[in-house]
């Protein structure tokens, strides 16, 4: 049954480039491997990558100097290292991070073939890779997934408890709910993100273009509301499947986003906590971002009053509280007070019944002068 689901995966799941748009060369001096044609930077490292199931993947390492997290990149479908090699580079230098960018088993110069299986032990292979060979932390750690890299990102963003975070680009809820609005999971079903995303335990952003054709925005939408970590979402009106990076607002908020996530857990949480408290109640719109800032205009007046009040009655009040002090250690006093309470209430009820006389009288009266105005269309009738 497994080679079934496999089988049909592999039918509408994976388009590799044909062919690769990069090939994989030694350098004859170094020894080196190089993805040609794209020429030998210092701070990149092309490797070859064993997996579990037997095959060779290629990655890429890219390092910056004053980097603390590290972005695990799972591409989208139908990429390949060669063309993702330009992007992997910019990213690394506006966010500051080292980056390893990876080729699924079937995909550019990796060996075998791809299947959901075969993606689950690619991403494993390389996250090793960055543990044993870069010493990288899985608290530094940022998995990005890119449409069906989001399967092998939710799946081991389930399983590592310490994760930095994980960011969501295009994310799909199941492959088949790509082509199918099905309500339920099936078996046969692959890449079950749906299932996988309440089981991370760090933040996760998701970005998703509003005019996305291949898969409907409300996939990032509903992926969101499940995360058990939201961060502030992107959706980006007018963005398609795969032209995000070409808004500004992309590199922007990634930039936010691991500022934030770089942040001790204590500050993260401080920072975070009312923006939290209102995403969660918050349904999912394509104005997120104007609707937050009002949000957050409002929300500082009330503080600010908040603070003000405190003292307010700190110094207004602060005989009175003083007194009260008092009276909790003096039963007479007590006493007193509580006669004086039930004075105030039989006055108050006094004036209550006093109200119910005059609302009485006010009645009659009212009869009465309807009674005189009867007997006067009489007579004149």
């Amino acid at each position: 049954m497994g080679g079934v689901t496999s089988s049909m995966a592999a039918k509408f799941a994976f388009f590799p480039p044909n062919p690769p748009s990069y090939k994989l060369v030694t350098d004859e001096l170094t020894g080196l491997l190089l993805l040609s044609p794209f020429p030998h930077r210092e701070n990149v490292e092309i490797l070859k990558l064993p997996t579990r199931k037997g095959t060779d993947i290629v990655a890429m390492y890219i390092r910056h100097p004053l980097a603390t997290s590290t972005l695990l990149y799972s591409h989208g479908n139908a990429a390949d290292l060669g063309q993702m090699y330009e992007l992997f580079i910019e990213l690394s230098i506006h966010l500051r991070v080292n980056l390893m960018g990876y080729d699924y088993s079937g995909y550019g110069q990796s060996s075998g073939k791809p299947s959901e299986q075969n993606t689950y032990a690619d991403i494993e292979a390389a996250y090793k890779c960055l543990e044993e060979s870069y010493g990288t932390k899985q608290e530094d750690i940022i998995l990005y997934g890119q449409s069906v890299g989001s399967g092998p990102t939710l799946d081991l963003a389930a399983r590592l408890p310490q994760l930095r975070a994980v960011v969501l680009h295009s994310p799909i809820l199941s492959g088949l709910r790509v082509m199918y609005p099905v309500k339920r999971t099936y078996w046969f079903d692959i890449y079950k993100n749906i299932d996988k995303i309440p089981l991370v335990n760090c933040p996760v952003l998701i970005m998703h273009g509003t005019s996305d054709e291949v898969v409907d925005c409300s996939h990032g939408k509903q992926l969101w509301e499940l995360c058990k970590e939201k961060y502030e979402p992107l959706w980006l009106k007018g963005g398609n499947h795969c032209d995000l990076e070409h808004y500004p607002e992309y590199i922007r908020h990634l930039k936010k986003f691991i500022s934030t996530v770089e942040k001790s857990p204590s500050q993260r949480y401080s920072s975070r906590r009312s923006t939290d408290q209102f995403e969660q109640s918050r349904k999912s719109t394509d104005v997120f971002e104007v609707s937050r800032k009002s949000t957050d205009r409002r929300e500082k007046p009330r503080q600010s009053t908040d603070r003000l009040e405190k003292p307010k009655i700190q110094s207004n009040h602060v005989d009175k509280l003083e007194k009260l002090k008092n009276l909790s250690n003096n039963a007479d006093k007590l006493e007193k007070l509580r006669m004086s309470f039930d004075q105030m209430e039989r006055s108050r009820r006094s004036v209550d019944c006093h109200e119910k006389s005059r609302k009485s009288i006010d009645h009659q009266l009212e009869r009465a002068r309807k009674s005189v105005d009867r007997l006067e269309r009489i007579r004149t009738g």
